[in-house]
């Protein structure tokens, strides 16, 4: 029978690993807005997605960009209504 210490040894992180450690605590960090941009943050996604729409309309002989065309719209409609409904079920 093996038996084992690690949970008393804490194993050293090399200097990749230290950095996505503190990415991950970058990005799970909450963020906190003025209420100026928080307000208008579900129309600018909004917004962002209607302009990326009507510019694949414009788009001639360019085919390989309009699929990232339409998924930055999608993505931005569906953030911008995610958001709508985050802020619209905390305020009631």
């Amino acid at each position: 029978m093996m038996l084992s210490n690690t949970g008393v040894k804490t194993p050293h992180l090399g200097e990749t690993q230290q950095i996505a450690h503190g990415a991950g605590k970058l990005m799970s960090r909450k963020i906190w807005l003025p209420k100026m941009i928080y307000n208008a943050l579900p129309y600018f996604y909004l917004s962002s997605a209607v302009a990326a729409l009507f510019a694949t309309l414009y788009i001639s002989d360019w085919f390989w960009v309009l699929p990232h065309y339409l998924l930055f719209a999608g993505a931005c409609l569906h953030m911008g209504l995610l958001v709508h409904r985050r802020r619209s079920r905390s305020q009631t």
